[in-house]
């Protein structure tokens, strides 16, 4: 059955939401319909307007992403780039770098790490959401994010291929980090995250995130 035919069966915009892991009805693009939408609608609304959008099941999802939030994405993304360029292990993208996985999905990790084997031509590809199934992924909670959300990321980011997926928790000032679906830690704000299998060698305090989004000492 195709993803069409699926959505073309009477259903409420509730049972799409539900599938969708609860998001706010606010975040469904309704042009094109859900359920019709493709990888094309996704770059060209981003070429077009400067927004995010995430395509699940034939349906836009907006990106959502709090100033924080990209705050913290960008020291990950900072530190895991300073780690892999005396190796040149591979790339790491941030909150804006779209990747097509299996069964038309489009997602758009906070921080993406692949090594070069990724890329065919051990080449940063010009395509705006190329297909790549990164070794690690990484995802920092935003108030408009669903537990039901979060977990059918975790499903479609293992079943494509990923080998590491860590969820940062600004609130609680915590990351749990999953080596499965099955398999996650919890590291906490006194804790050192690291690379596992995937980045051998990194190491990064979660306090060292939080730490900097405040300034370090006042003015006198």
């Amino acid at each position: 059955m195709s993803i069409a035919t699926e959505f073309a069966s009477p259903e409420s915009l509730a049972d799409v939401l539900e599938r969708l892991g609860g998001v706010a009805p606010e975040r469904i693009r309704m042009k094109p319909p859900p359920g019709t939408a493709t990888v094309h609608d996704v770059v060209q609304i981003e070429q077009r307007e400067n927004r995010l959008y995430e395509l699940v099941d034939g349906v836009l999802v907006e990106k959502v992403m709090g100033f924080q939030e990209a705050r913290i994405a960008f020291l990950i993304a900072l530190a895991l780039e300073r780690f892999i360029e005396n190796e040149d292990l591979g790339v790491v993208t941030t909150a804006d770098g779209m990747i097509r996985l299996p069964q038309n999905l489009v997602r758009i990790p906070d921080v993406m790490y692949a090594g070069w084997d990724c890329f065919p031509e051990e080449e940063v590809t010009a395509e705006p959401a190329p297909e790549i199934v990164p070794d690690l992924a990484v995802e920092v909670l935003s108030q408009g994010n669903t537990p039901g959300e979060m977990n059918r990321k975790l499903r479609e980011y293992f079943r494509a291929g990923v080998r590491l997926v860590w969820i940062v928790d600004p609130a609680a000032k915590s990351v749990t980090v999953y080596t499965s679906l099955s398999r996650s830690k919890v590291v906490p704000v006194t804790g050192t995250l690291d690379g596992g299998k995937v980045l051998p060698g990194f190491e990064l305090p979660v306090a060292s995130l939080f730490a900097k989004l405040k300034r370090k000492g006042k003015r006198t």
